[in-house]
């Protein structure tokens, strides 16, 4: 693709205003993921009696809606990025409310829906929506001093996290939260409620220890492995990672994918280190930093209040995530069922990190010309 800089077109203009770094960064992330599926996913089809290239073919048909939603929502001005932020939110929390009624209970947890023979997780949805709707009323509040911008976002982030709770899905509220203090962080908290609101995060540790049994089971095993034989993923991930040493045992080659029942998605990071070595996990992993760290400093000079606010919330959803799955796998914090960010296999996950990172795009264009564009 070539354009020159006279080029006013739509198209013309996006290219020489979006950061082609992190698509590209992005966009072999997710070249990575496709290769790691292919290695990871025809065992565990094999184990559920499916033909052998059933994920394979699932993730690529995910994957290509997913990456014409990002470019697409990437030539978005950043009102265009807030209206679809709102309506999305709005969306979301239809279907998190649906999710409470309507979907089947899967391990002690009801967060998927059937719609038109699609699966669809609407919490993976509500990460990126609540970030731009969040970051929209924070800013609103710095803005315009009237405006009860902050009394809204608390209640919103009250309202996400409390149906996220009754599904329940503490990791999901973990990310909702980091995204939400965050931005009111960087809107400007008073110092004394950054420390009230640290304290009310440490009870609402304390009370999801105490209420909800399965985080009580992943802390206690995480704390004393031998208090349950709930380890045995981690372990054998672990054990997959030293066998692969620093090149991998080769293409194919490994074993952890024959016995892990989640090695195409919450454990890929194994597979990746058994097969193709330290080396392709410490690549992915300087991938996710650079792409945190380039739109950190694409906002760093930004004066739009809302655009830094949407791209930091936006940002620590993408690098918390990818923290998570990864920590989880090395056994440096307890289990939690997280995609790694675009290499994991699932479809809802991959479309709405899609969407995040479209608007992140969007948002840390380079903005010159019209209003509409500018602001």
């Amino acid at each position: 693709m070539s354009f020159g800089r006279t080029d006013t077109s739509i198209l013309g203009r996006w290219w020489w205003t979006v950061d082609r770094w992190t698509i590209a960064a992005l966009l072999t992330l997710a070249g990575i993921g496709l290769l790691l599926t292919m290695a990871a996913s025809p065992a565990v089809a094999d184990r559920i009696g499916a033909e052998p290239f059933h994920f394979i073919r699932r993730q690529f048909i995910f994957l290509v809606p997913a990456l014409t939603v990002m470019l697409a929502v990437s030539l978005m001005s950043p009102r265009q990025v807030r209206r679809l932020g709102v309506i999305g939110f709005g969306a979301a929390l239809v279907l998190l409310v649906a999710v409470l009624f309507l979907a089947p209970e899967v391990k002690g947890s009801t967060r998927w829906l059937n719609l038109a023979g699609i699966s669809i997780q609407p919490s993976e949805f509500v990460k990126p929506t609540f970030a731009i709707v969040s970051a929209w009323m924070f800013a609103e509040s710095r803005l315009n001093p009237g405006f009860p911008g902050r009394a809204v976002a608390c209640g919103l982030f009250a309202l996400t996290a409390l149906l996220l709770l009754k599904q329940p899905d503490v990791g999901q509220t973990l990310v909702v939260t980091a995204i939400w203090g965050t931005q009111f962080f960087l809107a400007g908290l008073p110092i004394v409620l950054v420390v009230a609101l640290g304290a009310l995060a440490a009870v609402g540790a304390v009370g999801a220890y105490i209420i909800f049994p399965h985080v009580q089971s992943r802390i206690d095993r995480f704390v004393d492995p031998s208090a349950g034989d709930g380890t045995y993923q981690v372990t054998t991930a672990l054990n997959a990672l030293k066998s692969g040493g620093l090149f991998g045992r080769g293409p194919g080659e490994g074993r952890v994918k024959l016995v892990l029942p989640d090695a195409h998605t919450d454990f890929i990071l194994a597979v990746a280190g058994e097969e193709f070595g330290i080396i392709l996990c410490l690549a992915v992993l300087a991938l996710f930093a650079f792409v945190v760290l380039r739109g950190l400093t694409r906002v760093m000079h930004e004066e739009n209040l809302f655009v830094v606010l949407a791209s930091a919330g936006l940002l620590v959803q993408f690098g918390l995530q990818a923290i998570v799955n990864m920590a989880s796998t090395l056994r440096l914090m307890p289990t939690k069922g997280m995609t790694l960010p675009f290499i994991s296999y699932g479809g809802s996950s991959m479309l709405a990190l899609a969407l995040a990172m479209g608007m992140l795009l969007a948002l840390t264009r380079k903005r010159y010309g019209s209003e509409e564009f500018e602001r």
